[in-house]
């Protein structure tokens, strides 16, 4: 069944920065929620906001005897996909995303993913303008190496807790995480300090004082 979601409201987050998201986190008490540095885009132009459908993956070590189950809980997941969502992939070192689940999860409306985990097939990824955020590139299966404990449940991801719906912001300068619950007031306090940092660039451009232009604006 798809979920009601605010679309609008994720055009809104694509329009802004990770770093003007993460500054109004940190006015809202959200300290926390800019991912480690070792998650970085295969490709600097990359950007994304969505919503997090999460992954929680783990080790092990061989492959059912019952081919039924090979994949199973990676193709669950895709095939659950909704537009809208970003694939968040817990921290661990094996491997997970490759060329044909992006073209999957594209179908499905998906709009990238950011994993803690390993990605391959990076080349393609990047042909086919998928955004991917990753800590790891493997060339390896990941079919006996690891596997998906479970889905839409609260994962570790880059040192962020992430919840399922939580609001996912990505561009080359990181990953943010918004909670669901302060999406609403983030985005305003995000889109007032864009404006104001228009005002601020064009006033330090003509050559303004920073010091002066920062007690205008309080904006830096």
């Amino acid at each position: 069944m798809t979920t009601v979601r605010d679309m609008d409201l994720l055009q809104r987050y694509g329009g802004l920065r990770s770093a003007l998201v993460s500054d109004c986190l940190d006015q809202v008490g959200i300290r926390d929620n800019a991912m480690a540095p070792r998650i970085r885009p295969l490709h600097p132009g990359s950007r994304l906001a969505g919503y997090a459908m999460t992954i929680a993956l783990e080790l092990v070590d061989g492959r059912p005897e019952d081919k039924s189950l090979w994949y199973k809980g990676e193709l669950e997941a895709v095939d659950g996909l909704e537009p809208g969502d970003v694939v968040v992939v817990s921290t661990c070192p094996g491997p997970i995303w490759g060329e044909l689940l992006a073209t999957a999860s594209r179908a499905k409306g998906a709009l990238g993913v950011v994993a803690d985990a390993g990605v391959r097939d990076t080349v393609q990824l990047v042909e086919m303008g998928f955004p991917t955020f990753t800590s790891l590139i493997i060339p390896t299966d990941g079919l006996g190496r690891a596997d998906v404990r479970a889905a839409r449940v609260p994962v570790n991801c880059g040192d962020v807790q992430v919840s399922p719906g939580d609001v996912v912001v990505a561009d080359n300068d990181g990953v943010v995480v918004v909670p669901l619950h302060a999406a609403g007031e983030v985005l305003r306090l995000a889109e007032q300090k864009s404006v104001a940092e228009d005002l601020v660039r064009a006033e330090l451009a003509r050559g303004d004082s920073v010091r002066e232009v920062f007690l205008r604006h309080g904006v830096l």
